[in-house]
């Protein structure tokens, strides 16, 4: 903020800047405050000239500092303005938090979502999947239009170069080719203990393309996170026992999708920062991130759907019949529709918070970090495991909380607590996330 303003000369007279800032910020009745003699009060001291270097405003003089070699003093005004960066901060602040708190809910009914959407399509996953992977591209380009022709989207934003765009497409194709192939040999309580390793490689991909620098309890709070979410899906569930039976491949498998997937939200973080300096300060469209990296997202996973199909135990030579069969059990119409109820809706509803999802995650990135994203993420986790304790429709009788899912809830929130107590000021590369 100093660089916003201009050195005093030895004279006393302000620059332009500062003259205008005067005029913008000092109340009238100072304003129109004249130097010289008067006739009416020749003994008010205020009405003397300045002494030099000095300049007024809201009645009382500052001075700056005198010589060449020393440095001006801010216009005086700066009061104003630095009480004005302060409340941005705590709107900015307040944005990061209420964006987290949405992406929180949003995550938590995603995975919900999920596992009823798999209730009538218990026999077409590969189906669902390519569903939303290519009904997004329609979905999110229709909006993008939209919003072009509102003039939100710009011609300069749809003119950023799409190389970036195209790697965003592959990580997430490869992503979920890796993550796939890994998760049909691991259960499903093994899962989520190795997801963790989605914040250490982010935290590790800032550190090396972000130029970030955390400190001592930002990473313990990520430590306490990881620990938490472990504690509160793993306990009584045997997932060590199913680590070490899948094998060591499988699970480095894992963790090495989510490395695709931590590069994919770091990437998109810097295409954010590029954006903003090319648009001289503006911000990118969340749907043109969202619509581009989607397309080529599709384009790679067509390429890659022999080996996909392969994974889920479908003959590429039978994809077609089964994406057949897949459509008329999601339109629950047909002789193929027994055992598809709550179809269409279940599906629907699934692939609609899901875009939400995805899309509050993405804005929470725009105004945060890759790391706040993610630890907003992983904190829907928990709540999903005890909304599914609750007599859901379709599922039948509740789940049971695992026997640590107490402690383990304590344990992440207080993570989350120890990462937002960070000062705001205290390191460059987390002003902002810190303070959520």
């Amino acid at each position: 903020m100093t660089s916003l303003y201009r050195h005093f000369s030895t004279a006393g007279a302000a620059s332009s800047h500062c003259q205008l800032r005067l005029r913008l910020r000092c109340p009238p009745r100072t304003a129109a405050v004249r130097y010289g003699h008067s006739p009416k009060w020749p003994g008010i001291a205020l009405r003397m000239p300045p002494p030099p270097g000095t300049a007024k405003c809201g009645g009382a003089w500052e001075r700056s500092g005198v010589g060449e070699g020393e440095r001006a003093g801010r216009c005086p005004c700066a009061v104003g303005e630095l009480a004005e960066s302060g409340r941005e901060r705590r709107n900015r602040s307040a944005e990061v938090v209420v964006a987290a708190a949405v992406t929180v809910v949003m995550g938590a009914g995603n995975r919900v979502l999920y596992k009823l959407a798999l209730v009538p399509l218990k026999n077409y996953p590969f189906f669902l999947a390519q569903l939303a992977t290519f009904g997004y591209v329609i979905v999110y380009f229709s909006i993008l239009y939209m919003r072009y022709q509102a003039g939100i989207v710009t011609d300069e934003m749809l003119s950023m170069p799409k190389t970036p765009f195209l790697v965003v497409g592959l990580l997430e194709a490869l992503g979920a080719a890796t993550g796939m192939a890994a998760g049909a040999m691991l259960s499903g309580a093994s899962i989520p203990i190795l997801s963790q390793a989605f914040l250490v490689w982010q935290i590790l991909l800032s550190f090396v393309f972000l130029g970030r620098r955390y400190k001592v309890n930002q990473l313990l709070g990520c430590f306490l996170v990881a620990i938490g979410v472990i504690l509160t899906v793993a306990s009584g569930s045997g997932a060590g026992h199913s680590l070490k039976e899948a094998g060591i491949f499988w699970s480095l498998l894992m963790i090495v999708s989510f490395l695709f997937q931590a590069a994919d939200t770091v990437l998109k973080e810097i295409i954010f920062l590029d954006a903003t300096r090319k648009l001289k300060g503006g911000s990118l469209d969340l749907f043109v991130v969202n619509s581009f990296g989607s397309a080529f997202q599709a384009l790679f996973i067509c390429l890659l759907l022999p080996f996909l199909s392969k994974l889920w135990g479908i003959p590429f030579g039978q994809l077609p019949n089964y994406l057949k069969d897949g459509a008329a059990c999601f339109l629950n119409v047909g002789t193929l529709s027994r055992g598809c109820d709550g179809a269409p809706l279940l599906p629907l509803l699934f692939v609609i918070v899901n875009m939400g999802f995805n899309i509050s995650l993405l804005h929470l990135l725009k105004i945060s970090s890759a790391v706040v994203s993610c630890l907003a993420s992983t904190f829907s986790v928990p709540i999903a495991i005890f909304v599914f304790t609750l007599p859901l429709p379709y599922l039948g009788a509740p789940s049971s909380l695992p026997a640590g899912f107490l402690a383990g809830a304590v344990i992440l929130i207080m993570g989350l607590l120890i990462y937002a107590w960070t000062p705001s000021n205290g390191s460059s590369s987390t002003s902002i996330p810190a303070s959520t």
